[in-house]
C-alpha cells in the first residue's frame, strides 16, 4: 500500500467512536466565523513530499483548523507559525498554508499527526492513540525518513513506541537529539524533539520564532548527513 492508499484508508477509518462523534459534531456545529463554511470533518491524512526525508510528527488535528481544513496545520494559530519556519527553512513553497488545494508544496518534508482525528480538550487517550499508530508506522515505513521531528510530548512518545523504544530510556527537551535504529539493515535515523508550536508555548515564549528555526536547521543538516 502506498502513501495515496494509505491516506484512504485513514480518511475512511471509524476506530473510535468517541473521536468519530466528537469530529462531526463538531463539523456540524461549527465556530460562527465559519459558519459558511463546509468542515471536512474526518481523519486528517499525511500531507507533504513522498520522498521526503524529515517526517514531522504532530498531536492532533485542531476542531477549527485541521478538522475544518483537512490538512495538517492548516487553518489555525500552530499553523501560522510552522509554515513560515518552514518555508524561511526551504521546506516549503509558501509562508503560509490556507487550504488543502491552495499552491503550498512541501520539499523534503512530511506532516502527520499522532492522532488523525480532533480530540475532545485536544486529549487522545491511550487506546485512541494506539489505533492510529498502526497508519503512523506505515508511514515511516513507506517514507523511511532520516529524520523524524516530534512537535510535543507525546508526539515523542508515540514515535519511540513505534520503534520499540522504551520511553524512560529518553528525555524529551526542545531541540534534543536522538540517533536510533530504523531497522532493515537500513541508516539509523535522527529523532528531533521540539516543543509544540501552539499558542500555549508560543504566546509565552516558551517556543521563540529563533528556538523554532533551529529545529529546521538541525533536521536539514541531519537529513543531509544521514545514519551511520
Amino acid at each position: 500500500m502506498d502513501l495515496e492508499g494509505l491516506n484512504r484508508r485513514i480518511i475512511a477509518c471509524r476506530k473510535c467512536p468517541r473521536l468519530v462523534a466528537w469530529r462531526e459534531t463538531v463539523a456540524r456545529e461549527k465556530r460562527k466565523a465559519y459558519s459558511n463554511r463546509e468542515y471536512w470533518g474526518k481523519p486528517v491524512p499525511g500531507f507533504g513530499d513522498g520522498l521526503a526525508r524529515i517526517l514531522v510528527v504532530g498531536l492532533a488535528p485542531g476542531a477549527h483548523g485541521s478538522n475544518r481544513t483537512g490538512r495538517q496545520f492548516t487553518g489555525d494559530a500552530s499553523g501560522r507559525f510552522l509554515y513560515p519556519a518552514l518555508f524561511r527553512a526551504g521546506l516549503a513553497t509558501h509562508p503560509e498554508s490556507t487550504a488543502r488545494d491552495d499552491a503550498l508544496r512541501l520539499q523534503g518534508l512530511y506532516l502527520t499527526a499522532s492522532c488523525r482525528c480532533v480530540p475532545p480538550a485536544n486529549r487522545p487517550t491511550p487506546d485512541e492513540l494506539d489505533n492510529c499508530r498502526p497508519y503512523l508506522a506505515r508511514e515511516i515505513e513507506l517514507l523511511s525518513p532520516r529524520v523524524i521531528v516530534c512537535l510535543g510530548h507525546i508526539a515523542f512518545k508515540n514515535i519511540l513506541r513505534v520503534h520499540g523504544l522504551r520511553a524512560a530510556e529518553f528525555v524529551f527537551g526542545h531541540a534534543a537529539q536522538y540517533q536510533v535504529s530504523s531497522g532493515h539493515g537500513r541508516a539509523n535515523r535522527w529523532l528531533i524533539c521540539s516543543y509544540h508550536p501552539s499558542q500555549q508555548n508560543t504566546l509565552t515564549g516558551r517556543l521563540t520564532v529563533a528556538m523554532f528555526d533551529r529545529i529546521w536547521e538541525s533536521a536539514r543538516e541531519l537529513a543531509g548527513r544521514g545514519g551511520t
